[in-house]
């Protein structure tokens, strides 16, 4: 028999942005997906309705565009299962609920919230599991009736059985479950709204997910999906579940402990590029063959295998990030990086007074300092100062003085006024050419033009910084170096 088109989904809450480790959930799904020849679908769990945030679903389906993980079905371009919002789908939980009811796998509960707390402050002074325990299992089924007829507030609980309940993770391998430990789970609620547990089996079923594979934080709740199930006699999507992503302390990545690392949106703002990102996240918890880090996002594809995934937490090492970003940067096309870092340039101009003209080769002296494209802000501040503020001190290097700093930034000047064809090379031969045996060191000469260009201790290259700078602009700043030192 012909094994059914793989079909997996990532279904996300729109209650805020879209977290990193969501974003790895998401890629592991896109990856299984493509490298199985299946479908990746977008489907959104709204039922939670206080915690819903506007604007949340957009930004969300924007961080995965952003990432290149495109999907087959979903809420913004449909589908054959369509709709793909869960609050548009209650009529659908609801019918599913009631025949649990009818087949006795499911239960009505009319306990009050105040009675439900009583019972958990009890249990946990007894030191006791917190659990329903049962009460309303035993009203009769007229009793039943009467409290639906007066339309007393109620909710459905899952009934669990007897036994225990195992099934198979494609990474943790066999889990079995005491149903004794697992308790009466809620799968409606008395707004009518179904939990996760009810809605998110019953979308998988009608839209033929055949591999759930999401974060080990819902291990433990897949016992009483297999459970539901069985109890409607539906088959059951293999399972896998992903290892924690973990900040650098080996605790759980959170917005409280972690603020504003968590989101995507974050390290875009930062100047991540996507195809860094993916990289890093698709090595966060899983494995490919050999020593090799840097891929693409098809080469992904093509290198997937998620029994490759480690059951161990993922640890988010933002040096590493930044070694990925860093490596992208250093091999962009030119024109690619330059439209990147053109907004950086336009808000360094406005801000700092400087409105230069070719900033193609500021690009190419500085990609290989960067780490992100943030970083361009205090890479190439000097490029854009309209005046660079300069000390005697500056410009003496170290072991130096005054008189042979005010000589060697004089000479360089008149050098380099001389050039005729303003190059990389000539810049570089009309400095070097005052280097000589007997009279100045690199030390002596290149130290006050970098800083008498810069107003730094640290910069680019020397040459580099003069030729990016263009012969006027580098004439000028020299001339105001040597006003600076005493004659």
């Amino acid at each position: 028999m012909n094994e059914p088109k793989v079909r997996v989904r990532f279904a996300p809450s729109p209650t805020g942005e879209l977290h990193v480790g969501g974003a790895r959930t998401a890629l592991y799904n896109y990856l299984f997906a493509k490298a199985n020849g299946g479908d990746f679908i977008i489907r959104i769990e709204d039922t939670d309705r206080e915690r819903l945030v506007e604007g949340s679903l957009d930004r969300i389906l924007e961080g995965l565009k952003w990432l290149g993980l495109a999907w087959d079905e979903g809420p913004d371009i449909g589908g054959p299962h369509a709709p793909y919002v869960q609050s548009q789908r209650l009529a659908r939980y609801q019918a599913v609920a009631a025949e649990l009811v009818g087949k006795g796998a499911a239960y009505y509960c009319f306990c009050t919230a105040q009675r439900l707390e009583v019972l958990r402050v009890v249990q946990q002074s007894q030191k006791q599991p917190t659990r329903y325990d049962r009460e309303c299992l035993k009203l009769s089924a007229s009793a039943v009736q009467d409290k639906l007829a007066k339309k007393d507030p109620y909710i459905i609980r899952l009934k669990v059985p007897a036994g225990e309940t195992a099934f198979m993770d494609i990474i943790r391998g066999q889990v079995t479950v005491q149903n004794n430990a697992i308790d009466d789970q809620v799968l409606t609620k008395s707004d009518g709204f179904p939990t996760y547990h009810l809605a998110n089996i019953v979308d998988d079923h009608d839209m033929k997910i055949t591999h759930v594979i999401r974060g080990e934080e819902w291990l433990p709740s897949t016992p009483k999906h297999v459970i539901l199930y069985q109890a409607l006699g539906w088959q059951a999507p293999a399972w896998a579940h992903l290892p924690n992503v973990l900040n650098e302390k080996r605790a759980k990545l959170s917005k409280r402990k972690d603020g504003a690392a968590v989101w995507v949106e974050t390290y875009r703002a930062q100047g991540y590029l996507a195809t860094a990102l993916v990289n890093f996240l698709a090595l966060l918890g899983w494995h490919p063959q050999g020593e090799r880090e840097l891929f693409t996002l098809a080469e992904l594809v093509n290198e997937f295998k998620l029994e490759r995934a480690q059951k161990a937490g993922a640890i988010l090492s933002l040096e590493k990030l930044k070694w990925f970003n860093a490596s992208y940067l250093k091999n962009l096309p030119s024109n690619d990086l330059q439209a990147l870092l053109q907004p950086y340039y336009e808000s360094l101009s406005k801000k700092l007074g400087r409105t230069p003209h070719r900033t193609n080769d500021l690009t190419e002296i500085l990609r290989s300092r960067l780490a992100t494209l943030e970083d361009i802000e205090r890479e190439a501040s000097w490029f854009f100062r309209s005046t660079t503020e300069l000390s005697a001190d500056l410009l003496i290097p170290k072991g130096g003085n005054a008189a042979r700093a005010l000589t060697a930034l004089t000479e360089s000047a008149a050098s380099l006024a001389r050039v005729g064809d303003w190059t990389l090379s000539e810049v570089q031969r009309a400095l070097e050419v005052i280097i000589r045996p007997g009279t100045f060191t690199r030390q002596e000469v290149l130290w006050p033009v970098r800083t008498a260009l810069t107003g730094e201790r640290q910069s680019p290259d020397v040459f580099a910084v003069a030729w990016a700078l263009g012969r006027d602009d580098t004439l000028a700043r020299l001339a105001r170096a040597i006003e600076e030192l005493p004659t």
